[in-house]
Order: C-alpha cells, then sequence, then structure tokens
C-alpha cells in the first residue's frame, strides 16, 4: 500500500498542527480512541488492493483508489468511519442501526471500533463504487 501527503482542510483535532501522514495523525490521538482507529485501519488495509494509498484529506486518514475510498478519524467523545459514500450508508443501514449515521458519517464509541465484518463489506462496496465510476470516465 502506497502512503501519500496532502494537505487537506478541516478539523478532526481542532488546535492540533495538521499531521502530515496516517501515522503522524494517529500519533496525536490519545488512548484509547488511537488503538480503536488503529484497528479500524487494520480492517481496511485486509481488504484493499495493494495499489491503494493513504493520504490526509480535509485533516482526517482517508484511503485513495480511483478518488476517496473511505476515512476515519477520532473526536472528543466519538469516532467516526467516513463510508465515501451515502449509497453505502443506505446499502448497509440495517447493520448500522446500532449507530448514529447520516449520508457522510458513522459513529461509534472511542473504546470499541466498528464490526470488522461490517467495515470489511462497505469497503469492498465502496471499491467496487469507484471501479463502476472509473469505467464510466
Amino acid at each position: 500500500m502506497k502512503k501519500t501527503n496532502s494537505d487537506g482542510r478541516g478539523s478532526a483535532a481542532k488546535g492540533k498542527a495538521a499531521a502530515k501522514d496516517v501515522d503522524g495523525y494517529l500519533a496525536g490521538v490519545p488512548e484509547p480512541a488511537r488503538s480503536t482507529l488503529q484497528r479500524v485501519r487494520a480492517m481496511i488495509r485486509s481488504v484493499v488492493p495493494p495499489e491503494v494509498t493513504e493520504a490526509i484529506c480535509y485533516r482526517i486518514p482517508m484511503f485513495k483508489y480511483n478518488g476517496i475510498l473511505v476515512g476515519f478519524a477520532a473526536f472528543s467523545k466519538h469516532c467516526s468511519f467516513f463510508p465515501g459514500s451515502a449509497t453505502v450508508t443506505e446499502t448497509f443501514k440495517n447493520e448500522l442501526k446500532a449507530f448514529h449515521t447520516s449520508k457522510g458519517a458513522i459513529r461509534f464509541p472511542v473504546d470499541k471500533p466498528l464490526p470488522a465484518a461490517l467495515v470489511k463489506k462497505m469497503v469492498k462496496a465502496r471499491i467496487a463504487e469507484n471501479q463502476r465510476e472509473e469505467g464510466r470516465r
């Protein structure tokens, strides 16, 4: 998996200097959120193709594959997974009932990541979406 740097906007950790890469972002996240996000990152990495890149976009970790794939971040009272598509949130709405969701984000506790099987299914769905979009260009 390739790593890229990006100057994003927005803030997942207000008052902190923007991280240059995902490792730097995670180093600045307090426990237990850091361990939780490291587990989410590992879940994502386990299903993405080798050409996927990691970057900081909008001041949060993102995976890129034919555009933005998914992202994650820590906030003061929760963590979020950003599925990159409202379609994914809608597709998995029954499995996401226990979480606070919006079109662009899924919140979960700082000390408990989303279920691994669900993260992997959402990432695979996003890969398929991005591949379809790339084929239309």
